[in-house]
Order: structure tokens, then sequence, then C-alpha cells
């Protein structure tokens, strides 16, 4: 395994980058990170349909909301692979496509997260703005919203967690992601499997466990 890392550690890390594209360890943090980023505000917005008293807006989300987080990720990527480029006439690379249905598929179950964290709040909070003569909409950003999301760190975190894992999938579109680095690794190697993956597999674990561990000390600490 020590020979494995002092050849290929470079092409593990960052690809054929600066030679080529970026792939790799840093293509996939990067692209869990921009998924997450990107998913939050459609998140925020999607929870707060959620939680509205307006039937006619949170039955069409609530429905919109259970399909996503009922379909497996691996549709959600063939679908923006194959049916985008029919809509827009344009084929999107597989970086594309691949943030694209971690966005849909991350503001899924970021919008059961703000939904949960608000009704997880004390609902006097939200009579006692509103008697003070602020609208629904003002209680819920300068009252509820700040502090759900506050409370809601531990669980975006965890999510942050599941993007990094379900970054993999990328491998089936031939994105240049950690596995499938691992896997052109192991193509070149041919001999060495059982140490490719597993290193491959102790690169996930570290990082996971890394930030499962920060979520923890974070809802320790806001609990206290």
């Amino acid at each position: 395994m020590t020979e494995l890392v002092d050849t290929y550690w470079l092409y593990f890390l960052v690809g054929q980058y600066p030679h080529g594209p970026l792939g790799g360890l840093a293509l996939t943090v990067i692209l869990a990170t921009l998924g997450l980023l990107l998913a939050l505000p459609l998140g925020i917005l999607l929870g707060l349909a959620r939680f509205s008293p307006n039937r006619w807006l949170r039955l069409p989300v609530t429905a919109w909301v259970w399909v996503v987080r009922g379909t497996p990720l691996l549709m959600v990527v063939f679908w923006a692979y194959f049916f985008l480029p029919t809509v827009t006439g344009h084929k999107t690379d597989q970086f594309s496509t691949m943030l694209i249905a971690l966005v849909v598929f991350d503001a899924a179950y970021l919008a059961e997260i703000v939904n949960a964290g608000l009704r997880a709040l004390p609902r006097g909070q939200l009579q006692a703005a509103l008697s003070l003569g602020l609208t629904r909409g003002q209680a819920l950003r300068g009252v509820l919203l700040p502090q759900a999301l506050r409370h809601m760190l531990p669980s975006l975190i965890n999510q942050f967690v599941a993007t990094i894992k379900a970054t993999s999938l990328g491998t089936i579109i031939g994105l240049s992601e950690l596995s499938f680095i691992a896997s052109q690794i192991n193509a070149q190697v041919l001999v060495k499997p059982v140490e490719i993956y597993t290193t491959l597999a102790l690169s996930y674990f570290v990082m996971c466990f890394g930030l499962a561990r920060i979520a923890k000390l974070a809802e320790r600490r806001l609990s206290t």
C-alpha cells in the first residue's frame, strides 16, 4: 500500500490537474460543498413552504419533496444526464450534471430538516410575534428561522456527510471524482484491488467520521 500511495498520491488527490481536469479528493470535496451550499437556500424556501398554512403552496411542495426523497439518487443523476440535454439542446458535462442532481436531492432533504426545525420550536413564539404586530413572513424571517437554523446545524453537517458519500455515484457518468480515480488506478495496476479500495474506503471514512464528530460536538454544545 505504501508503494501505491507514493506513486499515485497526487493523482488520487487532484486527478490530472494542472495538466488536465481537476479530479480525485479535491473534486469530491468541491462538488459536495457546492451541492450543499447551492441546495441550502432552495431547501430553506421549500421548508418554509412545507411549514406554510396555505395548502395550495404546502401540498405541491410536499408532494415534490416526497417524490425526490423516494427516488434513488442514481435515478436523479440519470434524469439530469439524459433529460436536461433533450430539454435545453445542450449536452451537460459530468460535473454540472452531478451538481444539479445533488442540489435537487439535497434540497428535498434540507426542506424536511428546515420544516422539522420550525415545527420543533414552541408554537407560542409564532403567536407572540404575531401579537406584536409582525406579519407571518416577518415572524418567520426574524424570529423562528434564525433559531431553527441554529438548532439544525448538526443535521446540516450530517447532510454534508451524506452528500460526500453521494458524490461517488458520479463514477457512473465518468466524473473523475474520488471513486472514479480509484477505479482508474486499479485499471492501471490490476493486481492490487484490495489495497486500492481499502485506501478509498479509508479516505471516505476519515472525511465522514471527522464531520460526524463535529456534528456530535455541535449537538452537545447546542444542548447546553
